[in-house]
């Protein structure tokens, strides 16, 4: 079975994801600031490595196949936090895979992540930090999915998912629960052809 870096393994996507594939049997590695924030996650499939993303974080790399880029500054944080965790975290994950050869990089990245321009309000500076990431990842020769979810909410899983962004944009939303099992779903599909695809619950 193939391993799987898990980058933000305790966000709240990424955690969703971590227990998803542990309970699928997938070997995990799971990159956190804090293990403790992982605590309750016990399985012999799973390997917690403490790291820094402002750091050198290279070295969880090693012995896996793919990575999940799910890190994110959060909400509360300034637009330095998004550029050095939404962007410079995530170039500098795309560096290390190529250094790895890492057989696919799968990227969370936003709805919106295509034309930054398009958005006039506070999240730009976010979505231009998602845009640049974006392009790397695309650049770099390595084999890529990238996820651009809808607007985040708690709602439990619905298993209900469309790539069709809605006509009213008030229905571009998506669950987190959804979007963990829609890339547990692309972990487990073999890699293919390079691709982009925006999420939202199905109404």
């Amino acid at each position: 079975m193939s391993k799987t870096l898990i980058i933000g393994a305790s966000g709240q996507i990424g955690k969703i994801t971590t227990q998803l594939l542990l309970n699928d049997q997938h070997q995990v590695v799971a990159l956190v600031r804090d293990k403790n924030k992982l605590s309750d996650l016990s399985s012999p499939y799973l390997s917690v490595t403490e790291q820094d993303l402002e750091g050198d974080f290279s070295q969880a790399f090693a012995g896996c196949e793919q990575v999940i880029f799910v890190a994110g500054s959060g909400g509360n944080t300034g637009d330095d936090k998004t550029l050095l965790i939404d962007l410079w975290a995530a170039v500098k994950a795309v560096n290390y895979a190529k250094q790895y050869d890492i057989k696919n990089f799968i990227m969370v990245s936003s709805i919106g992540a295509d034309d930054p321009d398009a958005t006039e309000s506070d999240l730009k500076p976010y979505l231009v930090a998602k845009h640049m990431a974006d392009e790397h990842l695309i650049n770099s020769g390595l084999n890529y999915t990238i996820v651009r979810p809808g607007s985040l909410t708690n709602d439990s899983a619905s298993l209900q998912i469309t790539t069709q962004r809605p006509s009213e944009r008030k229905d571009a939303k998506v669950s987190r629960e959804n979007v963990a099992n829609a890339l547990l779903q692309v972990v487990k599909t073999a890699p293919g052809d390079n691709r982009i695809f925006e999420l939202f619950d199905a109404n």
